[in-house]
């Protein structure tokens, strides 16, 4: 049977149809879920994919939070269905409390786009387990609200359960604390990262195709489930 990942389009989404060429060339059925739309059509994992949702009126993600298709995601996230955040949809799932935390804008108030180092802290995750721990792969970034912050209990307690999944290296770009660039969920289903693997799939348009990574490995995940 073919693994559906279903990726959700809101209004403002720019990167849903990266993210199912991205699924499509892992080898998975990309499923199209709109943001108005309760029904998850029985797919096995989401992708909430990068954009402006809804402009990023109030907060970035907070609008899309209530979404009618976030409130079935929110329950399947919470019994084990793999999701992952890039950009927008990580900014989403913070205001979702999927993952702690909270989006700001950048430290140096520019929007920034760059190909960019990371380094991979976590790589037992749905969404990790076909990297290696210390690995660094290149993806693109693009953002302006990607300055990821919390208290410092939070983020000890990040560090303490191995939750930090992947660090800024060489230069941080937006100003998170700690040189986070993503996060997970205690179960480590729920991934969230302010980069853009889905813009590194393919040796023609990616600056590498580290990106592919993430899709195989929640195929793996699935499929050994």
């Amino acid at each position: 049977m073919t693994t559906r990942i279903g990726v959700v389009t809101f209004p403002g989404s720019l990167d849903d149809r990266d993210a199912q060429r991205a699924v499509r060339l892992a080898g998975a059925e990309p499923v199209a879920l709109w943001h108005r739309d309760k029904d998850l059509h029985q797919v096995d994992a989401v992708v909430l994919p990068g954009g402006f949702s809804y402009g990023d009126y109030l907060r970035a993600g907070a609008i899309s939070r209530f979404s009618p298709v976030m409130e079935t995601l929110i329950e399947q996230a919470r019994a084990g269905m793999p999701v992952l955040g890039i950009c927008n949809g990580f900014q989403v799932l913070t205001e979702a409390h999927l993952l702690p935390g909270a989006m700001l804008r950048n430290d140096h108030l520019h929007f920034v786009c760059r190909d960019q180092r990371l380094r991979v802290e976590n790589a037992d995750t749905a969404w990790t387990s076909d990297f290696t721990q210390g690995q660094e792969i290149t993806v693109p970034l693009k953002n302006q609200d990607g300055q990821f912050t919390a208290d410092e209990r939070t983020l000890d307690a990040l560090e303490a359960e191995g939750r930090v999944v992947f660090r800024y290296t060489g230069w941080n770009p937006n100003g998170s604390r700690r040189d986070i660039a993503g996060i997970t969920n205690e179960a480590g289903n729920v991934v969230g990262l302010m980069p853009h693997p889905e813009h590194a799939v393919e040796e023609l348009t990616g600056p590498t195709t580290d990106g592919l990574g993430f899709f195989t490995s929640v195929l793996k995940k699935l499929v050994t489930a």
